[in-house]
């Protein structure tokens, strides 16, 4: 089984590598980190830079196809190499799946239209705008497309991916081999439990806008 991670200039590095990470650890399963050219693709904050080894052209068939978010989100709601190639290969994956705010890449190119799904709690919004249903879950199935909230619920979703592929007990390896038991310090992990001021700052910085009332 093959699954496509689509790497883009400016896009957040775990969001990506979360779900690499997840899903390497399933027997049978080819985890490809693929991008418009082959070679390192630089991160949101420009200080890492991860390598396609291979181009979208080689990957025209994935079973599971993977689009991580990031600021580079915004080069790609309309289209182009990687919408374009979404698309193509959306008619033959088994499942496609989007973390963070590269769920509204999936939106903008028409895969999500009327259906359910998540993204960061401040793109929520923008996801409605785009003719989706959004949730406020972790990580939502719908159909065969699966999505996630902020950054770090890509695990959560490749494992309930995982579980969906192989099994449970397959998955639950999976998280053991990662260690994956976060015990976070703070509860401030969600609009819902952080701290006002701290959840209205964020909007304020926010290159999300939500429409005036």
């Amino acid at each position: 089984m093959q699954v496509a991670i689509a790497l883009y200039d400016r896009f957040t590095v775990l969001d990506a590598i979360g779900p690499y990470q997840v899903l390497s650890e399933l027997p049978g399963v080819d985890v490809v980190l693929t991008a418009q050219r082959h070679g390192p693709v630089t991160d949101e904050r420009g200080g890492a830079a991860v390598s396609a080894v291979a181009t979208f052209d080689e990957v025209p068939r994935p079973d599971i196809v993977i689009v991580p978010g990031g600021p580079g989100q915004v080069d790609h709601m309309a289209p182009g190499p990687l919408p374009d190639w979404l698309v193509a290969v959306d008619q033959s994956t088994r499942w496609t799946a989007g973390v963070c705010t590269g769920v509204l890449i999936l939106a903008a190119a028409g895969l999500l239209e009327d259906r359910e799904a998540t993204t960061y709690w401040l793109a929520k919004e923008e996801l409605a705008r785009l003719g989706v249903k959004p949730r406020n879950d972790r990580y939502v199935f719908d159909g065969k497309y699966a999505t996630s909230a902020g950054v770090s619920a890509g695990i959560d979703m490749a494992l309930a991916l995982a579980a969906r592929i192989a099994g449970d007990d397959a998955a639950m390896a999976a998280q053991l081999g990662i260690e994956y038991d976060p015990q976070p310090p703070f509860n401030a992990g969600s609009p819902a439990t952080a701290p006002a001021a701290l959840v209205t700052a964020k909007r304020a910085a926010s290159r999300f806008r939500a429409p005036a009332q």
